[in-house]
């Protein structure tokens, strides 16, 4: 079912609509918000709703070229990558990131895993240098996508290896899943098909290697010191793996 589809369907998605206005026009009158949703017209794959244009979403992805994408070296990205208005990753340098450099925003996106799916996310990727024998990945955050059914910090919804998710809420391997994942200042938070499965506070990540609890992670970051900008990427770890509708939403 497609994101259009859920939001007539599911309350909770409608909760998410209105969310969105909300944060701008947080007195927006009742009556204004009927006509939007009354009269919005369902927009085709890849492209922005009346209500989305109305609060002020960019789409990121056409459907139909890598206009926009670039690899995670800056090269240009071929239209191979794009297939029956999806963009898939693989294969590629590492992973395919979008142009512009965002600091606070909610990132809507459909997406759909092969087999053995390995991939994910990257938020706030900044600088695209990689450190001296680390990989680009070091240098943000990644919201994990897995063929996987547990729910551990490498599964669908985590932030790796940082913060499991609460549930694993992906649907099966060659089902379109919906995720929402956002960046609030210190606050990042993940949503997976409508369920909110994972949610920190950036500025209790204080010291390299360790998770606010005490425990060992792999990445040799402070988090708390880490840039609250930075690229958004689509990760090639292996495997197929595609991506749709993909949107943002600038926060203030």
């Amino acid at each position: 079912m497609s994101l259009r589809s859920q939001a007539l369907q599911s309350p909770e998605s409608l909760r998410a609509m209105n969310y969105r206005i909300v944060m701008f026009q947080r007195t927006l009158p009742l009556s204004f918000l009927l006509l939007l949703l009354g009269t919005s017209a369902l927009a085709a794959e890849n492209e922005l709703t009346s209500v989305e244009k109305a609060a002020g979403w960019t789409l990121l992805f056409d459907g139909k070229t890598t206009a926009g994408w670039l690899d995670s070296k800056e090269q240009p990205v071929a239209t191979t990558h794009v297939k029956d208005g999806s963009l898939n990753p693989h294969p590629c340098n590492y992973m395919l990131i979008h142009k512009e450099v965002y600091d606070n925003f909610q990132l809507s996106l459909d997406f759909k895993i092969s087999q053995a799916c390995n991939s994910g996310v990257f938020i706030r990727t900044f600088p695209l240098k990689p450190r001296a024998g680390k990989d680009v990945g070091f240098n943000g955050l990644e919201v994990a996508i897995d063929d996987t059914t547990t729910a551990g910090f490498h599964d669908t919804g985590a932030l790796y290896d940082m913060v499991p998710p609460l549930k694993n809420a992906m649907r099966p391997q060659g089902e379109w899943n919906h995720m929402q994942i956002t960046c609030d200042k210190s606050i990042v938070w993940i949503e997976v098909n409508d369920v909110e499965v994972t949610r920190t506070d950036l500025d209790e990540w204080t010291t390299p290697n360790k998770r606010p609890d005490g425990t060992d992670h792999k990445f040799d970051v402070a988090y708390k010191d880490h840039p609250r900008k930075g690229y958004i990427g689509l990760q090639d770890h292996g495997s197929d793996v595609w991506y749709r509708n993909i949107k943002l939403l600038r926060l203030k």
